[in-house]
């Protein structure tokens, strides 16, 4: 057996995909294996989520990491040398008491993630074994059926749209592979339609087309006609989902399209999602009502959660307890799993499992300040979560964790399963 003791942490300030620095951290073990991971950085940001830690003052628009690479080479350096590396659990643990506070607003919620990631990724290292088949620990597991940004809005387009994605799901695939090919052949199209309608300003923060549309709704008749123009039937073959992000434009259950110049309670948002998934093949929405608004996310999953997937983002921030409580309440039935939200991936695993048993679908998902890293791929597998949101299909850092998948899925050989369109779920 491998000697999985930790022996040494490095950290070190690396850049994400929008040039803002970030946290790398490596985990050196007795046997000589190594862990290395890097935290991403969310745009759209729930309250109760992880704290980002920056460091504030002029350098880098005050969004310098320098302190929280400290703490990862001092306190959590101190702390976790010479403990187990294979006991992720405990690992996580003694981060957050290290911390002690709910959010990890001492240590830094990108210093905590950074660590716990690479610390899997050592112990995987140590067992000889790529990342996702050490999670699974002999579990069956499946490909994930990707939700892939076409057309990007919200906090990451400088809310020239007000809903931040407009996503494909390639409901007909029938392996991840094949999901990927349908993919870029109608992201292809979008682009063609745009730039032949005058409309393509350049790409978003996660890759999609940044357009110059008239409304919201012009967004979802372009993406239509895309999948049309692929040679794909809409809400047959290739469907679309939704992340409306709802609390960049809504609080105490009033919301604002400025696009639109519009404004309803939340029963007139309801309504206005109610249309459109009426309009259009429409088969998961994230976000409909804001992070504050449980009356709107319980109206809106009784309305529609029999028809689309109504996955809570912001209103859960990959929390168990908020899972729980949204399972007893009924305000979603779906929960998107961000590792760098929870602070550690032993509390992103007890979000998952307990939508799990919740019965909800489950979505691993990238952050709109995403680098090279592919271990959100590795989770969405070894989890056997179903679901993978990482972007667009442009943009390296996108396509690094997508080629991911293709890897997986070839290494799986005969024995891969793809999870199709049955990962999604429909409460009803």
């Amino acid at each position: 057996m491998a000697d999985t003791t930790i022996t040494r942490l490095q950290a070190r300030r690396v850049w994400d995909s929008r040039g803002h620095p970030t946290v790398e951290a490596e985990v050196h073990l007795a046997c000589g294996a190594m862990g290395r991971a890097i935290a991403p950085a969310g745009a759209s940001r729930g309250a109760w989520e992880a704290v980002d830690l920056r460091d504030g003052g002029p350098r880098f628009g005050g969004l310098d990491v320098l302190q929280a690479v400290a703490h990862v080479e001092g306190p959590i350096a101190k702390a976790l040398r010479g403990r187990d590396a294979a006991a992720q659990a405990e690992i996580d643990g003694e981060l957050a008491r290290l911390d002690g506070s709910p959010r990890f607003a001492h240590l830094g919620g990108n210093a905590t993630i950074a660590v716990s990631m690479a610390v899997l990724h050592a112990a995987a290292a140590a067992h000889g074994e790529p990342l996702w088949r050490y999670l699974a620990q002999g579990a069956p597991v499946r490909l994930p059926l990707p939700q892939i940004q076409i057309f990007g809005g919200g906090a990451h387009a400088s809310r020239r749209i007000d809903v931040q994605d407009f996503m494909v799901v390639a409901l007909g695939a029938r392996s991840y592979g094949q999901a990927l090919e349908m993919t870029a052949e109608v992201y292809r199209a979008a682009g063609s339609l745009m730039a032949a309608a005058g409309r393509l300003r350049g790409v978003a923060d996660e890759g999609g087309y940044w357009p110059a549309f008239d409304s919201n709704e012009q967004a979802l008749e372009m993406l239509t006609r895309a999948i049309e123009a692929a040679g794909f039937t809409p809400g047959d073959e290739v469907g679309i989902a939704l992340d409306v992000a709802a609390s960049q434009f809504g609080a105490k259950g009033h919301y604002r399209l400025a696009l639109d110049r519009w404004e309803r309670d939340r029963d007139g948002m309801i309504e206005l999602l109610l249309g459109w998934i009426d309009r259009y093949p429409i088969v998961s929405v994230e976000d409909p009502l804001a992070e504050d608004d449980a009356l709107g996310m319980m109206a809106f999953t009784r309305a529609a959660g029999n028809r689309v997937q109504v996955v809570g983002d912001d209103f859960l921030v990959t929390r168990a307890d908020r899972v729980e409580a949204a399972a007893r309440e009924k305000t979603c039935n779906a929960a998107l799993i961000k590792p760098n939200q929870a602070g550690t991936v032993t509390a992103a695993k007890a979000a998952l499992e307990a939508a799990k048993q919740a019965g909800f679908g489950t979505i691993v998902s990238a952050r709109s300040g995403e680098t090279e890293d592919v271990t959100i791929t590795h989770l969405a597998v070894g989890w056997d979560a179903g679901q993978l949101k990482v972007g667009s299909f442009s943009r390296s850092e996108r396509m690094a964790k997508w080629n991911e998948g293709l890897r997986i899925e070839a290494a799986l050989g005969r024995s891969a399963r793809f999870a199709g369109k049955a990962a999604l779920r429909h409460a009803g």
